[in-house]
């Protein structure tokens, strides 16, 4: 689905299936990541709280650095998440917009 780390092939070589569907298309990814990336930065403090006695800005400083490398590395997972539950619920408008589909 890639061509880099952050762009997108315009459609996938094995199949034809268009990726970029159009403005705005991918904006559920980004709620995804930040979901993710929210849900663990909670989960993570609340378990330094009750497992360590490190200072607040040591955690403050580990969560930080999580909140802002994290969503970078998660970011391709994200979209590729978000195709694949757009593809697993609505197969037929991807095959519609695919320029193979029609032979």
């Amino acid at each position: 689905m890639f061509s880099g780390y952050f762009r997108m092939k315009s459609q996938c070589d094995a199949c034809g299936a268009r990726f970029e569907r159009g403005p705005g298309y991918y904006l559920g990814s980004i709620y995804f990541n930040y979901g993710l990336t929210a849900t663990l930065v909670t989960a993570g403090y609340m378990l330094m709280f009750v497992t360590t006695d490190w200072s607040e800005p040591l955690k403050l400083g580990l969560l930080g650095s999580f909140t802002l490398l994290f969503p970078l590395w998660f970011f391709r997972y994200a979209r590729c998440f978000w195709y694949g539950m757009d593809y697993y619920f609505d197969p037929e408008a991807d095959a519609e917009k695919s320029p193979r589909s029609s032979s």
